[in-house]
């Protein structure tokens, strides 16, 4: 069962690298969705900190 938790090898938090081995996803390609959602939205930065105090380290 996989659980949503920070990445070893991080590069600030460990946020995207989570959230990539999580979605088996390429974790440059959630980095570029957060940087859209800040750019266009402004809500990217926000969501990036909530997860980076809720996601539990391994």
């Amino acid at each position: 069962m996989k659980r949503l938790v920070k990445a070893k090898d991080k590069k600030i938090f460990g946020v995207c690298g989570g959230l990539g081995e999580y979605l088996d996803i390429d974790p440059t390609v959630i980095r570029i969705i957060f940087l859209v959602g800040l750019l266009m939205f402004g809500t990217g930065l926000l969501l990036y900190l909530v997860l980076a105090i809720v996601m539990p380290s391994e």
